[in-house]
């Protein structure tokens, strides 16, 4: 009877066992914040979205210049309205996918967002293609002045989508390996992995809008 009461009284409780989960966590975490790693994972989480937003933004503005290149166009080529219609129809269907901070962490979503910008690119290239039937609108001011910004935007899309997959992959990794991992599931629960763009045709340099 008494062999069992020591037993016992050197078992450790519940109680104690998490007590010292706790301070084990803590003096993981007081170590490891000396060195900065404490701080790794939000650190990267937020350059991730910071590069997010700067391709946001250059979609949108390559989204800001199609409507005047469209009527640019449409004055030279009215024939061509299946492929101005194309556009239209692309841009309104990229402009509707509804994107915020959540999007990078839904693959649905994240696919939604790159499939519709794909296609207004496949668009967008078919009528800069037509253009070349049309010397009269390929000397016109107004539309060189376009094309200029349109390759300026496609490059800087293609610099931003470089930055943010780079930022991804930091940020991931950082989530997979240890103790980024440790760190994550003890103090930062609610990270999450990021999507990225999947490779396409071509996707390693900015389409050519020279004319």
């Amino acid at each position: 009877m008494v062999s069992m009461l020591n037993a016992g009284a050197l078992r450790p409780t519940s109680a104690a066992a998490r007590l010292l989960g706790v301070l084990t966590i803590l003096l993981v975490a007081t170590g490891l914040s000396g060195c900065g790693a404490i701080n790794r994972v939000p650190t990267l989480e937020e350059q991730a979205k910071s590069s997010w937003s700067e391709v946001q933004n250059q979609y949108q503005r390559r989204a800001d210049l199609i409507p005047n290149l469209v009527e640019t166009v449409k004055g030279y080529a009215q024939q061509e309205k299946d492929v101005l219609i194309g556009v239209t129809e692309a841009r309104a269907k990229a402009s509707s996918v509804k994107v915020d901070a959540s999007t990078v962490s839904d693959p649905q979503k994240f696919k939604e967002f790159q499939d519709a910008q794909n296609q207004l690119s496949g668009a967008l290239g078919r009528l800069l293609v037509t253009v070349e039937k049309y010397p009269d609108l390929k000397s016109n001011q107004n539309f060189l002045a376009l094309q200029s910004q349109l390759e300026g935007t496609e490059n800087r899309i293609a610099v931003a989508r470089r930055d943010y997959i780079g930022a991804v992959q930091a940020y991931n990794t950082e989530l997979r390996t240890i103790p980024g991992r440790w760190i994550a599931a003890i103090l930062y629960p609610e990270a999450k992995p990021m999507e990225t763009f999947s490779a396409t045709p071509n996707a390693d340099r900015p389409p050519n809008v020279k004319f």
